[in-house]
């Protein structure tokens, strides 16, 4: 079963057809479509990690409820 946002992005490629297929072979891949759906999965992840520090640093921003002991004891 095809995505069916690769082909989109496949049949949209025009006169960069040649570059990406050129690209792609010579990272190994087998075809165009394996090619752009690694990529896309790439994207993905990336965002996902980008999410997942930024929950990270709102809760490190957080104060921390913990007892505050007088200055005097």
């Amino acid at each position: 079963m095809q995505n069916q946002e690769i082909v989109k992005i496949i049949e949209n490629l025009k006169g960069r057809r040649n570059y990406e297929e050129k690209r792609a072979s010579k990272l190994g891949f087998a075809s165009l479509y394996d090619y752009f759906e690694d990529k896309i999965s790439k994207k993905q992840k990336a965002i996902e990690d980008e999410q997942k520090e930024s929950e990270v640093a709102k809760t490190d921003k957080e104060p921390k409820t913990s007892k505050k002991s007088c200055s005097c004891c």
